[in-house]
């Protein structure tokens, strides 16, 4: 079932400001700075509105263990921001805490430093934040920052074509090409386009890995035959159920739901002393809450480490891992609609749920002597995010809304079942989706649902339509985040490298758009093909 768009509180009384620019970018991810740099290099003009104060959405936010999947497939501006990190990490005055000969090199199937592509893969949060500082500096791009789009009152169409977006200060930014480069779809959704929240059927695109996954078992991120008691008392129903377990019917494998996977924050953790801020008791901590993991340790699980993956400088970014982890599953579900105060609440929940479980295995009694001992050497770097606490500035978004538009990706897409139409961009990772839910078995014993993990044979290529809300909805709209496909097929396209490449071929797109002056449903796909293939954007396998 698709939703319409809904929302927001009217704007605040303001004297509006008027902007105009031949593209609004609207979004502060990596795919909206992408974007501007695209429509800059494409000889137009472009604003950035962005809803964030820092640049790069999770890519300057912690997530410094790219999924590249294969980066043989990453062109264009998506492969020269990993060559500036590494042009970053040629200089001395980056390794502030450990030596360049002494970091150990090892990505996620690639090695982090790549020599002979002259790439890095692997990297700090404040690194990663400065080269999306220098992307706009350099281009002069001019952004105007913590601006909201007002989703009520806020998106004026006509004639099928947005004209301006208002701003909850007032200010309105006019355009003939817009993109919604925001991992939420707010602006795609506030102009009316068609989208969807959560899991399709698995028949609705005749797909296997769609759907509820009630037994699918993948990773390592469920309780397997652990066979722990989800009651308060141990074995006894009538006692309530402990924090974190739902107690509703999980559903039926393959059939559609409107639940969402789970978010959590990426956290850049340091052993280095003078470094690092110890893990501290949020306001409203309850042990209870984490009464799941003590028996999770109990039942003699020893992955506490699993993803704590090394990046330079003797840091982490540190990941979900396992039964019980930084993962709030369960908790999220109303937030790819909610209004911005109610999305700052969840974000809230998350961020005291996170560092309670930090709070928890570095203090609580339950937790073994020797994970405890080698837990309390962690903490947060002291050199990242310095303005938010060392916290995250943006939490882990791993699915919002997802736009139903031209072309609509699928596992099919993926898997190499069918041929997908002109290419603008390509992707390579694993169709992976996080824990969905946290329920009851029928046997008496709490299971997560929703980790799934699926190769893709090969890389494949991402269809132009994915990028397109349907051309009798909007017309000058372009969505290289919030994407059309289905929620399976988002688990692989939703990788970082992949919403900067999408980003750069929607900004293609609107300046050939203008120049046409022509709906960007109807910019010839041979001459936008052009432009990125001059661009260095991978389109294809090379023929062997």
């Amino acid at each position: 079932m698709a939703f319409g768009c809904k929302e927001e509180k009217s704007k605040e009384e303001s004297n509006s400001e008027s902007y105009t620019a031949d593209v609004i970018v609207y979004g502060g991810t990596s795919a909206a700075v992408t974007a501007a740099v695209q429509v800059k290099k494409m000889g137009k003009s472009v604003i950035m509105v962005s809803p964030d104060k820092h640049l790069g959405g999770l890519s300057s936010s912690g997530l410094g263990y790219t999924d590249t999947g294969n980066k043989e497939v990453i062109g264009g501006l998506s492969r020269e921001f990993y060559q500036r990190i590494y042009q970053k990490y040629q200089q001395d005055k980056t390794w502030r805490w450990q030596k360049k000969d002494e970091y150990g090199n090892v990505g996620q199937g690639t090695p982090a430093i790549d020599g002979n592509n002259r790439t890095m893969w692997i990297f700090e949060p404040h690194v990663a934040e400065q080269v999306f500082e220098d992307f706009v500096s350099e281009n002069e791009i001019q952004v105007f920052r913590e601006e909201y789009l007002d989703r009520s009152n806020g998106v004026e169409v006509t004639d099928g074509s947005i004209t301006m977006i208002t701003t909850l200060s007032g200010k309105e930014f006019s355009a003939p090409v817009f993109i919604d480069a925001t991992y939420e779809g707010d602006l795609m959704a506030a102009a009316g386009v068609t989208f969807t929240i959560g899991r399709e059927a698995g028949s609705t695109y005749d797909e296997e890995w769609n759907g509820i996954q009630v037994g699918t078992l993948h990773h390592q991120h469920h309780f397997g035959k652990m066979n722990i008691s989800p009651y308060k008392v141990p074995g006894d129903s009538t006692s309530g159920v402990v924090y974190g377990v739902s107690t509703e019917d999980p559903g039926e494998r393959l059939e559609a739901d409107k639940r969402v996977q789970a978010y959590n924050f990426r956290m850049c953790l340091t052993k280095v002393d003078e470094n690092r801020v110890p893990f501290e008791k949020p306001d409203g901590y309850d042990p209870a809450h984490y009464e799941l993991l003590a028996r999770v340790y109990e039942a003699g699980w020893d992955q506490t480490f699993n993803k704590f993956d090394p990046i330079p400088n003797l840091k982490t970014d540190t990941n979900n891992h396992g039964p019980y982890s930084t993962d709030f599953i369960g908790e999220n579900y109303d937030y790819p609609e909610a209004s911005y105060e109610r999305r700052r609440e969840i974000i809230k929940e998350h961020e005291d749920y996170q560092k309670g479980l930090m709070y928890f295995v570095a203090n609580d009694s339950r937790i073994p002597e020797e994970v405890q001992n080698e837990f309390k050497q962690w903490g947060l770097a002291k050199d990242e995010f310095t303005d938010n606490g060392n916290w995250p500035h943006q939490i882990y978004v791993r699915e919002a809304r997802r736009m139903i538009g031209e072309y609509v990706m699928t596992e099919n897409d993926i898997l190499g079942n069918r041929e997908v139409p002109n290419s603008i961009g390509m992707g390579s990772y694993t169709m992976d989706s996080h824990n969905v839910q946290r329920y009851i078995t029928p046997e008496g014993y709490v299971q997560n649902e929703g980790d799934i993990g699926v190769h893709a044979k090969e890389p494949y290529k991402i269809a132009l339509g994915t990028i397109l809300p349907k051309k009798e909805e909007i017309k000058n709209l372009i969505v290289p985040v919030a994407v059309s496909s289905s929620h399976i097929a988002f688990g692989s396209i939703r990788m970082e490298p992949v919403f900067m490449i999408l980003g750069e071929s929607a900004a293609s797109l609107a300046s050939l758009s203008i120049d046409q002056q022509k709906p960007v449903q109807e910019v010839t796909y041979t001459d936008l093909r052009a432009v990125l293939e001059k661009d260095g954007q991978r389109l294809e396998l090379p023929k062997e």
